[in-house]
C-alpha cells in the first residue's frame, strides 16, 4: 500500500501542475512550493535549533496559536517554523510574527521529507489536529525526532481504522504522545493499542479566551454602531445571504447589520450590495463618510471579522447552509453573543455542544430566521441569557494548551 500511495503522490503532483495553469489558488499551490527549500537554506543554519509546527490551513494555525506563542516563550533559543498544506492558510499568515519561517509543506514524498527533515532538522515537531503525511511520519521516526499531535480528533471513518490501512497505523507509531480533544478519538487510539493518549480538550478554546485580553476596538465599526442593536454577520456565503438579505430589507425594526462574506471577490460583493435596499456602505467605501448614517456595513477585507464580533449584540455565523458546515462559533461566543446558525453544523463538536445547551439556535429557512432574529431583537433578558451560555461554554473549556504545555517541558529537551 505504501508504494500504491507514494505513485498517487506522484501522480497528484503532476496533475496539480496542469491544473495551475487554469487555477489561481493551484497556482499558488505550486509556485509557493518552488521556493520552500531555497527559504529554509537562507534561513536555517546547521547549527539552529527549531521547533516545527504543522497546519493544513488557516483553521488549524489559529488552533494550534496557543501552543506555537507557549512554545515560543518556553524555548526562545529555538526557531519557530510552521509550515502550511493549503493556500488559504499561507497566504492569510505567511507575514505572522510567531513564526522564524513559515512557508508551505511539500508534496510528501521521500525525497522531499528526507530533504526538508535535513534542512528544518527540527528537536520537535507538532501536527495539529490532522493530516498525517506517511513519508515525514517514517522520516521522523528514523531520525527518533520527537513528534506530538495536538489537538487531535480522530474518528471510525478514518484509513487508521480501515483493514486496508495497515501503512497508515504504521505511522501513527512516529508520534510519541496524541492529545486528542474528546474521550471517542481516544477510544479509538486505545483501540489501536496507543495508550500514549490524552484527552487535553481543543486548543481554540484558549485562543478565543485570550483575544478577551486583547483590544478589540475599532473605531469605524463604532461609528457605524452608534449604540444601535447590531447583528453581525461572520463568514456568509451566498445561501446564508439570500435569507439574509431578505431579512434585512424587510426588517422595520431599529437594527443595524455587519456583513463579513466568506468570499471578497468583487463581484460578489457588488451582487450582495446591489440586492441590499437598506442603505449600504462597504469597508472599502468608508473614508470620509459619516458611517453612522448607514444601516449595513459590507467588510470586503480580511482580518478584523474576530474585533468585530465584539460590537455584535447578535451574531450569525455563516456555513450552515453548505458542506461541510457551519464556521467558527467560539469567536462570536467568547465575547458573550448569541448565536445563529444554519442546519449543517453536525460534524462540529462545539456547534453541537452550544445547540444543545440552547446558546446557539439552528434555522433551516426563512420563516426559522426571521423568527429567531424578531425574538433575540425584541427580548433583551433572551439575548443575554443565550449569550451568557456561550461566554460560559467557552471559559469552562479553557486549559488545553497548559496541559499539553506541561507534558512537553516535562518530557522533552
Amino acid at each position: 500500500m505504501l508504494f500504491l500511495y507514494n505513485l498517487i503522490v506522484q501522480i497528484a503532483g503532476f496533475l496539480l501542475k496542469l491544473i495551475a495553469l487554469f487555477s489561481p489558488k493551484m497556482k499558488l499551490f505550486i509556485e509557493g512550493r518552488k521556493i520552500v527549500f531555497p527559504v529554509l537554506e537562507q534561513k536555517i543554519k546547521p547549527t539552529d535549533k527549531t521547533i516545527w509546527f504543522h497546519a493544513a490551513s488557516l483553521g488549524e494555525y489559529e488552533q494550534g496559536l496557543p501552543v506555537i506563542e507557549k512554545i515560543k516563550e518556553a524555548f526562545p533559543l529555538h526557531k519557530i517554523v510552521i509550515t502550511f498544506f493549503s493556500p488559504s492558510g499561507y497566504e492569510v499568515r505567511k507575514n505572522n510574527t510567531v513564526a522564524d519561517v513559515t512557508i508551505y509543506l511539500p508534496l510528501d514524498t521521500k525525497k522531499n521529507a528526507q530533504k526538508f527533515l535535513k534542512l528544518v532538522h527540527p528537536d520537535l515537531v507538532f501536527f495539529i489536529k490532522y493530516e498525517y503525511w506517511p513519508n515525514y511520519l517514517a522520516e521522523l521516526k528514523k531520525l527518533q525526532t520527537k513528534t506530538y499531535l495536538i489537538s487531535g480528533i480522530l474518528r471510525e471513518n478514518q484509513l487508521f481504522f480501515k483493514w486496508y490501512g495497515g501503512f497508515y497505523r504504521e505511522a501513527l507509531n512516529t508520534f510519541d504522545y496524541f492529545f486528542v480533544q474528546n474521550e471517542n478519538s481516544k477510544k479509538l487510539l486505545l483501540g489501536l493499542g496507543k495508550t500514549n493518549v490524552a484527552v487535553s480538550g481543543d486548543t481554540r478554546f484558549d485562543r478565543v479566551a485570550a483575544i478577551l485580553e486583547k483590544d478589540n476596538s475599532l473605531n469605524f465599526i463604532s461609528q457605524f454602531k452608534d449604540n444601535t442593536l447590531t447583528i453581525v454577520v461572520g463568514s456568509s456565503w451566498p445561501k446564508d445571504e439570500n435569507l439574509l438579505v431578505d431579512f434585512i430589507n424587510s426588517n422595520t425594526l431599529n437594527v443595524k447589520f455587519i456583513i463579513a462574506p466568506h468570499n471578497i471577490k468583487a463581484e460578489q460583493i457588488q451582487q450582495l450590495q446591489n440586492s441590499i435596499t437598506k442603505k449600504t456602505v462597504l469597508f472599502t467605501e468608508k473614508e470620509n463618510k459619516n458611517l453612522a448614517d448607514y444601516e449595513v456595513f459590507i467588510i470586503d477585507t480580511i482580518g478584523i471579522l474576530t474585533k468585530i464580533y465584539s460590537y455584535a449584540d447578535i451574531a450569525y455565523v455563516g456555513g450552515g447552509f453548505g458542506n461541510p458546515g457551519v464556521h467558527n462559533l467560539l469567536e462570536p461566543a467568547t465575547f458573550g453573543v448569541p448565536i445563529v446558525i444554519g442546519p449543517n453544523y453536525s460534524h462540529f463538536a462545539e456547534a453541537t455542544a452550544l445547540v444543545n445547551m440552547e446558546a446557539c439556535i439552528s434555522i433551516t429557512n426563512a420563516i426559522d430566521l426571521n423568527k429567531v432574529f424578531r425574538n433575540l431583537i425584541l427580548d433583551d433578558s433572551l439575548r443575554q441569557e443565550k449569550g451568557l451560555l456561550c461566554e460560559t461554554f467557552v471559559q469552562m473549556n479553557k486549559g488545553a494548551t497548559a496541559i499539553i504545555l506541561k507534558y512537553i517541558l516535562n518530557n522533552s529537551i
